[in-house]
């Protein structure tokens, strides 16, 4: 890890950021004192690819149909819905 002073750091950015593409980290001083990192960004997450549960789950037709009212009652806070 290369430690910079601030001027260096304005005289030679994009020597730096080079640097820190290729994976280095630079530290950047301010009279000696460290107040900043450059680090290479992570690499983006690869995408997930759906399905693979194809023939494990099933979905009912009526999945997304109205609730039963005693359970619709306890969603909206009607406490004389739940069961004793």
């Amino acid at each position: 890890m290369k430690t910079v002073n601030i001027h260096e750091a304005k005289t030679h950015l994009s020597r730096l950021l080079k640097r820190v593409g290729r994976g280095e980290e630079i530290v950047i001083a301010h009279a000696g004192t460290p107040v900043a990192r450059l680090v290479p960004l992570a690499a983006p997450p690869t995408p997930r690819t759906l399905g693979g549960f194809e023939r494990e789950i099933a979905v009912r037709a009526d999945f997304d149909g109205p609730l039963p009212r005693k359970l619709q009652a306890l969603f909206d806070g009607d406490d004389d819905a739940a069961p004793a």
